[in-house]
């Protein structure tokens, strides 16, 4: 019998690719997962992707079945907001936050959209400037939630983990660097690295990467926006450190090399801050919900929590 269990599973194969990567977004061992999908062909009698593809490719019957995951799973998230909204009635409220991420919005605005078309009377705002620090702003009730990298120790403020990324160092074509396997610290020694214009407490590739092995960059610099940082690499003018996803579109045309930061990579997780006392409303939980989706449905090389 066909689950709606199933449809998520196929949905998590598709978008990632890979039953490794899905396994991690279902929350199932390999293992678990391929016997799920085998079992669920066995009493389909048709296999429902190619084996040993990547990334997987689909049979007729697996394209089917994703055909009315997508017509099925939408209606499903809109019937638990609708039975959301009734368990709490006409809910109102107000979700300001603030993004300590220069390279979410690739994301955070679909998941905005899409919140608004659901919750239209939750006031939802940015608040612009830099008047306060995110973070303590959100312990003292003048934000709501907050996109960060750097969870602090804050009373009644609870992190919600989005997913995890991989921060990678950027450099030009034909960079020294981009002949290397993996950065190690001692590589930046001499180069001049490019940085947005924010403390360097609140940047990996200063707290995970060269504080710990005492190395300063030659020389650093700042821009505001990624594309800037992309063509001072491109331009061989420095290198710059930034979460993968950040990277995907320079890199499908070519524009930089990217390289791994250590052997193992380095390795963050974005994280949802928001007060406790808002995690009892389910707009909020909705919140976090489309958020997640959102962005393993648009950001490449991201993993689960």
């Amino acid at each position: 019998m066909l689950e709606l269990r199933h449809l998520r599973t196929l949905v998590a194969l598709r978008n990632a690719g890979s039953l490794v990567d899905a396994a991690e977004r279902v929350h199932l061992t390999q293992s678990a997962l391929s016997h799920q999908i085998k079992d669920l062909e066995d009493r389909l009698g048709s296999p429902l992707f190619f084996r040993k593809t990547r990334p997987v490719r689909f049979t007729p019957a697996g394209q089917r079945l994703l055909t009315l995951a997508d017509q099925v799973m939408p209606q499903f998230r809109m019937a638990e907001r609708d039975i959301a909204r009734m368990a709490g009635g006409e809910e109102r409220g107000r979700l300001h936050m603030a993004i300590e991420c220069h390279s979410c919005f690739q994301w955070l605005m679909p998941t905005i959209d899409q919140f608004r078309d659901h919750w239209p009377d939750i006031e939802v705002d940015i608040p612009s400037g830099n008047a306060f620090d995110p973070l303590p702003a959100l312990a003292r009730g003048q934000l709501d939630l907050v996109i960060t990298a750097d969870p602090q120790p804050l009373p009644d403020v609870h992190y919600e983990p989005l997913f995890r990324y991989e921060g990678l160092l950027a450099v030009a074509k034909q960079h020294p660097l981009a002949k290397h396997a993996f950065i190690q610290p001692k590589d930046l020694a001499s180069q001049t690295l490019i940085i947005y214009p924010v403390e360097h407490t609140r940047l990996d590739v200063f707290t995970k990467f060269l504080t710990p092995a005492d190395v300063h960059p030659r020389e650093i610099r700042t821009a505001e926006l990624t594309i800037m940082m992309m063509q001072l690499v491109a331009s061989e003018r420095g290198v710059c450190a930034l979460p993968n996803w950040a990277m995907t579109e320079y890199l499908e045309r070519d524009y930089i090399k990217a390289r791994p930061m250590g052997e193992t990579g380095l390795w963050g997780t974005l994280y949802a801050a928001v007060r406790r006392e808002l995690m009892e409303h389910p707009w909020m939980t909705d919140f976090l919900s489309t958020a997640r989706d959102t962005s393993f449905s648009v950001l490449s090389g991201i993993r689960p929590t």
